[in-house]
């Protein structure tokens, strides 16, 4: 399921990226609006995003919501998975619909992922869930305070 991302962005790939990480208009068609910004048509906008998917330069696009503020429970989870099963108990867990983001890291704890939750008590269902499911141990890191640091990755 992993697979090494060798395509190239162009400039305009790269300034489409940058725009659509802050502030996405809340209308009806805000990729219209967007795409006016940048001086092109909302089809070739789409096409563009679609063929970054596809390439596997971006895997989600979407919002970012923060569970707690909604009422619910989040937590950074972390997992020490055999290199050989990786891809097995990727697939697992990220069939979770709790499972915010799933990333590898190169790490005795080689893959790290966010569980957003209704509740606290779901958090720990859902992470024994996925013990159980896997045969590994599933890290729990329960925030202890927060810093927004504005998250964004250059294109």
């Amino acid at each position: 399921m992993r697979r090494e991302v060798r395509a190239e962005l162009d400039a305009f790939d790269r300034a489409i990226l940058n725009r659509l990480q802050d502030d996405l208009p809340l209308v009806s068609r805000p990729f219209a609006v967007v795409a006016e910004e940048l001086g092109i048509g909302e089809r070739d906008l789409l096409e563009r995003l679609e063929r970054l998917r596809a390439e596997g330069i971006i895997t989600r696009f979407g919002p970012f919501f923060d569970a707690e503020a909604m009422g619910g429970a989040f937590c950074l989870c972390a997992m020490a998975v055999p290199p050989e099963r990786f891809d097995e108990v990727m697939i697992q867990v990220n069939a979770q619909p709790e499972v915010a983001h799933n990333y590898e890291r190169d790490h005795r704890l080689n893959m790290w992922f966010v569980l957003a939750t209704e509740t606290r008590e779901e958090i720990d269902t859902v992470a024994d869930r996925i013990e159980a499911q896997t045969g590994l141990r599933v890290f729990r890191f329960p925030k202890e305070r927060e810093f927004f640091i504005g998250f964004r990755v250059a294109a």
